[in-house]
Parts: structure tokens; sequence; C-alpha cells
């Protein structure tokens, strides 16, 4: 295995990683009724706005894991709004109340501006992480972020932030042992690094 650029034709793998993984870390396929629901919230945007800060854990030709990334989180929600919703908005019209799941996280695609938090400025890039089981626990998560770390450093961001489901906590445990942490007056689950690179 090795980590390489994301290149267009991972786009399939890593929407299959993406819903492999999004019931915190667990397999999410058949939880909605678009298994691309997910990977359309916190994969494609990603893929299509900044597929320079994209990276892949390739396998004998095929992604099993993946790192996607912004540097200005501000300027991507912004984006966001612009050139991606318009993409995926008329196959999932939001909801005025949503209470499902399904229906907070449809909430969630059209509503970009949730990532913009001012107690967030000190840390402008952002970045999403998820490997296959196969990839898992053999230090490929260190190096893909250690490979966006760098890519963000080069690009003069200092700082970045992450966040994950609060009942994954393997994740948790994962982002602790690389150096990440609670950020003051966010919810737990919104950690940054207290130094970088890892």
């Amino acid at each position: 295995m090795i980590v390489r650029p994301y290149q267009p034709s991972d786009r399939d793998a890593v929407y299959e990683i993406s819903v492999r993984t999004a019931d915190a870390g667990a397999d999410a396929r058949g939880i909605f009724s678009d298994d691309d629901l997910m990977p359309d919230v916190y994969a494609g945007p990603y893929l299509h706005l900044a597929p320079e800060l994209a990276f892949v854990v390739d396998d004998e030709g095929r992604a099993v894991g993946f790192i996607v990334g912004v540097a200005d989180t501000a300027a991507f929600a912004a984006s966001f709004r612009e050139r991606w919703l318009p993409l995926v908005a008329a196959r999932r019209p939001v909801c005025p109340t949503p209470v499902t799941r399904e229906e907070l996280l449809v909430d969630t695609l059209h509503h970009p501006e949730r990532m913009v938090r001012p107690e967030l400025a000190a840390y402008p890039a952002h970045l999403h992480i998820n490997l296959l089981p196969q990839a898992q626990g053999q230090g490929w998560g260190r190096l893909l972020i250690r490979r966006l770390l760098t890519e963000l450093r080069a690009r003069g961001v200092a700082a970045v932030h992450l966040g994950y489901a609060p009942e994954n906590t393997s994740a948790e445990a994962f982002y602790r042992r690389i150096g990440f942490r609670d950020v003051p007056g966010l919810p737990q689950h919104v950690w940054a690094p207290t130094d970088l690179p890892v």
C-alpha cells in the first residue's frame, strides 16, 4: 500500500469508503435512502472543490482510505454553496423541520455555513479522514494526516481542526495519539492538533 494524490478515477472508491465508515466508523450502507448521501456531504464537495488536498491509501490500484481537506474553511463554505450545492440540492430537498437522521444530514448539506464558527478562527483549515478496516491500525491514518498537513503548511496554513462522531471511540483514541485535543469553547468532538505536523 502507498499514499498518493487523489485521482478522478478514485471517486467511486472514495464514496464507497465514506459510506462504509460513516456510521461512527462502521458501515452505513442501507441506513439512508441513498448511500451517496453521506459522501455527498463529507467527501464529494472536497473532491470537487479542493482535489489538490485529497489523498488516498492505494492498495494495488484501489483506494482503501482517504483524507480530504481545505485550507480555508470559510472560503470552502462559500464555494460549497455556490458550486457544490447546485449539483446535489435538487436530489436532496431540505425538510423545513428536520427530525430524522436523514433529514438532519440533508439539512447539514443545505447549510454549509455551519462549518464557519468564530471559535475556530485560529484553526482555518479542516479535514475528514476515513479508512476501511484493512487499512486501519497500520499507520496509514497518520501518514495521510502528515501528507495533508505538509501540503497545508506549504500553503502557509498553520492550524487545522476536525470533527468526529462522539460515539466513535476508536477515532477519538487515534486523534489523541497523534496530538489532537479539544478546542476550548467547542463540543468535545471538535479537535485540533497541539502541534504540526504529526
